[in-house]
């Protein structure tokens, strides 16, 4: 089947994929964990995981929920160029996401960035900080 068939089927007439990678060992993506990012023409951007092969355990957040992303590497992780990001959000129910062992990094660590600024700047949501 088609890759973009079945993103549009699964998340709509309008939505098209901009990032997907899955877990990975040893540099390899030898996983049933996947990660995806989303868009739905103007409506939103979400960031999906997807655990399971038989049973399946999917995961969403809204970027523009996102207030902070991180980046770990182990020695392993660096010897294979692959890292965790993780991205903090103030959604209740996950308000963290691991994107873990994913092949570059550093790139995916800023796409993030940047499109949480811009998916901010679109739904009119500002995030204050407190000091306490």
């Amino acid at each position: 089947m088609d890759k973009d068939k079945k993103v549009k089927r699964r998340y709509g007439v309008n939505a098209h994929l901009i990032w997907k990678d899955r877990k990975r060992y040893l540099g390899l993506p030898w996983s049933f964990t996947r990660y995806s990012l989303v868009k739905n023409g103007d409506k939103w951007v979400k960031v999906f995981s997807d655990i399971g092969l038989l049973y399946s355990i999917v995961d969403e957040v809204n970027v523009y929920r996102i207030q902070d992303v991180s980046l770990h590497q182990t020695l392993f992780d660096k010897i294979f160029k692959t890292g965790t990001v993780i991205l903090y959000s103030n959604d209740e129910r996950s308000p963290e996401l691991r994107l873990r062992h994913i092949a570059h990094p550093y790139r995916v660590r800023e796409m993030f960035s940047n499109l949480i600024e811009e998916q901010r700047a679109l739904h009119k949501v500002r995030m204050s900080e407190f000091q306490y």
